[in-house]
C-alpha cells in the first residue's frame, strides 16, 4: 500500500466533504436567517457522522456554531 497515495486521496475525499458541508450550511444558516427562525447569538447545534461501510466503523462530531 502507497502511504502517500492514500494520504491524497483521504485529503480529497475530505475537501469534497468539507466544500459540501460548508455550502450546506451556509445555504440552510442564510435561509433560515431570512425566514427570521434565527438571529444574533443563536447556537446552531452541528453532528457530522462518518461511516467506513467496510469496516463497520462510524464516528460522530458535534459542534456548536454561535451567530455573530
Amino acid at each position: 500500500m502507497d502511504e502517500e497515495k492514500l494520504n491524497i486521496a483521504i485529503r480529497r475525499f475530505l475537501k469534497k466533504v468539507g466544500i459540501a458541508s460548508q455550502k450546506i450550511i451556509e445555504n440552510n444558516i442564510i435561509k433560515a436567517n431570512k425566514d427570521g427562525l434565527i438571529v444574533k447569538g443563536n447556537e446552531i447545534d452541528l453532528e457530522m457522522t462518518l461511516i467506513i461501510k467496510n469496516f463497520q466503523t462510524k464516528n460522530t462530531i458535534n459542534e456548536k456554531i454561535i451567530l455573530e
